[in-house]
């Protein structure tokens, strides 16, 4: 017969014993009646065999139960109302791993959250840089002004408009936060739509195109497009999207550089819009950071020319709310190549 495991240890033992015992049975009758009778030899066999699995059987588990379940008590980690009694066996191997496997899941558990403690700490501290900077300048014209500074007609101007950008910066932020906050909800209601990819990025460009002028950079498609290429999505989100890459080029290209734009095709129903640039690229060790929440690869330099450092973070976030895929490509000091895509209507 094969058996099971689990009851393998009661088996061999019950087996010794009634070997054991119907031994000694069979030199007793020898010795006393001088003759042996394999019938009832059998059949003691048979019953002290039955009786010691069952027995041992029963108890070994209840020993290894009671066992478990003072450690289940002892340690708070462990829940007594997962211990259930037939789970219980004699296997020691299976016992063993079901061990590991609650150790290995614990701890796993403890790493997810010691990344999220990690992670909550950082953000905590990026928020709250990027909040300070603002007020603080804002707190600081507004006090000069408030000491004697709105006396004087030029000074209260120049200290004014300067107040107003740090509350823009500090409107742009909190923006941001809501947006990322109901995309990770899912509380964005996208409105999908059947729009022309050809002249929505043309739009960007003409929306940026004085701020690419100040540092001579050339904002183009990388050839004609002469037929109106019609995809689907919310319009407003995705003129979101290359808005942040296109500024994001600006901010971070060479003086004299360039801009292109391509949209190919990628998949059966999907399109490919890349957004290349000529600047300073990305160390490979940054890449993987780059849509997180206020991750700068370049801190001073980012926060000096502005921005909330959450551009990348939502891009990322709207187009995962569109089931879409973005990607990078990039090699330091040649430049990045930002693509993404949509489906074509």
């Amino acid at each position: 017969m094969k058996f099971k495991k689990t009851y393998t240890f009661a088996f061999w033992s019950s087996l010794l014993l009634s070997c054991f015992a119907t031994g000694l049975i069979s030199i007793c009758l020898f010795i006393f009646y001088k003759e042996i009778n394999f019938l009832f030899l059998f059949t003691f066999l048979v019953l002290i065999f039955i009786f010691t699995f069952i027995i041992i059987q029963y108890r070994v588990e209840r020993f290894i139960y009671r066992r478990v379940e003072k450690i289940y008590d002892n340690v708070s980690l462990l829940d007594i109302n997962d211990l259930k009694r037939d789970s219980i066996t004699t296997d020691m191997e299976t016992l063993s791993l079901k061990v590991q496997k609650f150790a290995e899941g614990k701890r796993l558990e403890i790493e997810t959250l010691n990344e999220r403690e990690s992670y909550r700490r950082e953000f905590l501290g990026n928020i709250s840089h990027e909040l300070k900077t603002p007020l603080f300048t804002v707190q600081g014209y507004i006090l000069t002004l408030l000491e004697g500074g709105l006396e004087d007609v030029d000074i209260r101007d120049k200290y004014l408009e300067r107040a107003n950008k740090g509350v823009e910066r500090l409107v742009s932020i909190v923006k941001d936060l809501d947006m990322i906050s109901k995309l990770e909800s899912s509380d964005l209601n996208l409105s999908i739509s059947t729009f022309n990819c050809v002249e929505l990025v043309q739009d960007v460009f003409d929306l940026f195109e004085m701020k690419a002028k100040r540092k001579n950079i050339l904002l183009r498609f990388d050839k004609n497009y002469d037929v109106p290429i019609l995809v689907k999505g919310d319009v407003e989100r995705i003129e979101q999207v290359l808005t942040n890459l296109i500024v994001n080029s600006i901010k971070y290209g060479k003086m004299d550089g360039t801009i292109t734009v391509s949209i190919e095709s990628y998949k059966e129903n999907k399109l490919l819009v890349k957004v290349t640039d000529d600047g300073e690229g990305i160390k490979q060790e940054d890449i993987g950071r780059l849509f997180e929440r206020f991750y700068r690869v370049d801190k001073s330099r980012s926060r000096d020319q502005g921005g909330s450092g959450l551009g990348l973070s939502i891009v990322k976030h709207i187009l995962e709310a569109h089931n879409e895929s973005i990607f990078i490509e990039s090699e330091y000091g040649q430049g990045s190549e930002f693509s993404f895509t949509l489906e074509i209507a």
